[in-house]
């Protein structure tokens, strides 16, 4: 399971350094595409391909729904592996919106990357939002 929120910062030739804490998950390979809320997702491999299999294979490719949502998610796709450092080669079509100063967050069963301060402004909404999102949740249940 990927936890917690590092700041880190993108170098000139777009890598990005991984937490040292998510370095093993991610050891087997990742794949970096378009996340939602303006980040990029980051999946260990493994993950990446559970997610094709459980929600994205079995979206209809006939569905305008379904075609954008193919897009969204695999065109700008890439494939990497950390190197000796634990560096990641951020495809620059994606990393173009992120600048330099990042926050890697751990999100279950994957990483999303973040500019930093559109990180902040997105905790503030989130912690302002939460409880209310839970109650709604939990009411859905009964």
């Amino acid at each position: 399971m990927l936890l917690g929120e590092f700041e880190h910062t993108v170098d000139d030739k777009n890598r990005l350094t991984l937490p040292a804490k998510f370095r093993q998950a991610l050891s087997g390979g990742l794949v970096i595409t378009r996340g939602m809320d303006g980040c990029l997702y980051c999946y260990p491999q493994a993950d990446w391909e559970r997610l094709v299999e459980s929600r994205l294979a079995g979206l209809d490719p006939l569905s305008r729904e379904g075609r954008l949502m193919h897009r969204f998610f695999f065109a700008g796709a890439s494939e990497a592996e950390p190197d000796k450092q634990g560096r990641v080669a951020l495809p620059p079509t994606l990393a173009k919106d992120l600048g330099r100063e990042v926050v890697v967050a751990g999100v279950n069963d994957h990483l999303e990357i973040w500019n930093r301060e559109a990180w902040r402004d997105h905790v503030k909404v989130m912690e302002g939002s939460a409880e209310d999102v839970a109650e709604r949740l939990a009411t859905q249940r009964d």
